[in-house]
């Protein structure tokens, strides 16, 4: 009896172990995220889009055919898993399944938009927005590393021929991360929170993929930045995954988040950051020996 009591304590003296780490280490990245401002890059992006006219020709170019596959991708879904989904929601949910399946189908409609259009529709756009925008803010030392610049006042009419090729292609880790993580939704509020935080943090570390290339780090270069600010990256990623949740202007979000994401380059490349003051040294140095 003694013995299985002593193995008892073992286990919870193990278990409140862990959980004093596990919490000293989310309040640590959490404190790094807050003191970046990571967080505000993505409401930046908003109001530095809707205020520079000329970075919205990307976005209105694509904006027909984006809303046509959002109409016709929301319009199968509801079609075909309202039924399937309003069954299994109505024993977690109860009545309010009828409401909280539209929201579901709504969320899931709008993220396989975003996966297709970010991939194939949206590409060459997303990439003239961030490019466009490091111009707006005078960072043109790093956007001709990538491609050629015009002379002129227009950000957007500058861009010339892309020397480095755009971002990575089409890979379905995302969508299919979206789908294992899609049942934390049925857990009331808790899983919901959940879910957007992972798939925050997945989104985070995609957000300076063009920046990283600009840059010619190499992989594990790109690797060791982010895992120094894995806090910043998911704080972000997490701001502007709630964002493109939104259903209907979940692809207008989509380029102001690149917007934002270019402003937070810019800051880090003009040293305005507490990301750069004092960190990652030995970073900094290997990447201007890769230029």
């Amino acid at each position: 009896m003694s013995d299985n009591s002593g193995m008892i304590n073992r286990v919870q003296a193990k278990a409140q172990e862990v959980a004093k780490e596990d919490y000293d280490k989310a309040k640590v990245l959490l404190s790094e995220a807050a003191k970046s401002g990571s967080f505000l890059y993505p409401i930046r992006g908003i109001f530095y889009f809707i205020t520079h006219r000329a970075l919205w020709k990307p976005f209105m170019s694509r904006l027909l055919p984006t809303i046509s596959l959002a109409a016709g991708v929301t319009t199968a879904m509801f079609f075909f898993t309202y039924l399937p989904q309003l069954a299994i929601l109505v024993f977690v949910n109860g009545p309010l399944a009828v409401f909280t399946t539209v929201l579901l189908i709504l969320n899931e409609s709008s993220t396989i938009t975003n996966v297709i259009a970010r991939n194939f529709l949206l590409q060459d756009a997303i990439l003239d927005t961030f490019d466009g925008t490091l111009v707006a803010r005078n960072a043109t030392g790093i956007v001709s590393e990538g491609r050629q610049l015009k002379s002129g006042n227009d950000p957007i009419a500058r861009l010339g021929k892309i020397l480095k090729n755009p971002f990575s292609k089409f890979t379905p880790k995302a969508l299919i991360r979206y789908v294992m993580y899609l049942p934390l939704n049925f857990i009331p509020v808790v899983g919901t929170v959940i879910f957007i935080v992972l798939q925050g943090r997945a989104r985070g570390k995609s957000v300076h993929g063009r920046y990283f290339q600009l840059k010619s780090w190499s992989s594990s270069q790109q690797r060791d930045w982010l895992e120094q600010h894995n806090g910043p990256y998911t704080l972000f990623g997490t701001v502007a995954t709630v964002l493109e949740m939104v259903p209907i202007v979940s692809t207008f979000f989509a380029f102001t988040n690149t917007v934002g994401a270019a402003l937070w380059a810019a800051d880090i490349e003009q040293k305005n950051t507490d990301m750069t003051a004092g960190t990652a040294p030995n970073l900094r140095e290997s990447a201007k020996k890769a230029q």
